[in-house]
């Protein structure tokens, strides 16, 4: 009787270990993103009211795979994600204390402008026009526009092939007119990239085109209905962090974070438990661009 009673303890010890392991590998809490900071800032930077006040307002995207993309808990997921929490966490702002609002491409100057974001990371290309309305730190990666194709279409393999044809990206992106003004294709407009996937599906539009690993996220949920039309790139899209304009002490801090990201291995853990389980190859952090 002692033993069948020692035996049943030790069955309980052994479940309530295999609970545990479950419990903690299935936590919401992520493990890329560096200790919560003490840190402390020069009065009157951006630095020091955000870190006084424990909350930041990030913008980023809730529709894009890998990158930011709406969890079943309502809070986006994915490499942006990640680094803002990462920068958040130097700033002494628990992951829990960030407001995330959804921000599309049309939108993001504007968010920024008006203060309704501290900052956008939303799959942000860097470019001159952008910088005329507000300030990048970066590039913290340096993606690529692709087409993304219906499965069984192999009409298409590069974007010369769409001249003329019908492709759907998002109002405002810089792939929208890159692919209507040096390819000649027809645009059609969506809000968000994911609207383009049912116009792509019904054959309404030949193509969507946005950046390589955007469109890389929607083949691997459904990768047999779509497909990349070739794995090579035709222009490059450095991801900035965008801020207000001319905040350039803040715009400084953020460039040394990133750097140390890269040295302190978060850019990578961030990296992998995002869309690292689809692009298996790891970037390296580009050379900061600090104008």
């Amino acid at each position: 009787m002692k033993s069948l009673i020692t035996r049943r303890k030790s069955l309980l010890v052994a479940a309530s270990a295999a609970l545990a392991l479950t419990l903690s590998a299935c936590g919401g809490s992520s493990t890329t993103t560096p200790p919560v900071a003490s840190a402390s800032f020069e009065a009157g930077t951006t630095m020091a009211k955000l870190s006084e006040a424990k909350t930041i307002k990030i913008g980023t995207k809730f529709d894009q795979p890998l990158f930011g993309q709406k969890g079943l808990d309502g809070k986006p997921v994915g490499f942006d994600v990640e680094m803002g929490k990462a920068i958040a966490a130097k700033l002494g702002i628990a992951a829990d204390k960030i407001e995330w609002v959804e921000t599309v491409s049309q939108n993001r100057e504007s968010f920024i402008e008006q203060g309704r974001v501290d900052l956008v990371i939303a799959t942000y290309t860097i470019n001159d026009a952008r910088k005329e309305k507000v300030s990048f730190a970066g590039p913290y990666y340096e993606a690529g526009q692709a087409l993304l194709v219906n499965k069984d279409d192999n009409s298409i393999t590069k974007p010369e092939d769409v001249a003329g044809k019908k492709v759907c990206s998002v109002t405002g992106s810089t792939p929208a007119k890159t692919i209507a003004e040096k390819y000649k294709a027809e645009v059609v407009p969506a809000a968000t990239y994911t609207a383009c996937l049912e116009p792509l599906r019904n054959k309404q539009v030949v193509a969507v085109t946005t950046d390589n690993v955007i469109l890389a996220g929607y083949v691997d949920k459904e990768p047999d209905a779509f497909k990349l039309a070739s794995d090579e790139t035709f222009t490059k899209e450095p991801y900035g962090i965008g801020l207000k304009k001319d905040d350039t002490v803040f715009r400084n801090w953020i460039n040394d974070q990133l750097e140390e990201f890269a040295k302190d291995g978060t850019y990578k853990k961030a990296w992998e438990a995002t869309a690292g389980k689809v692009i298996k190859t790891a970037p390296e952090l580009p050379a900061i661009n600090r104008y």
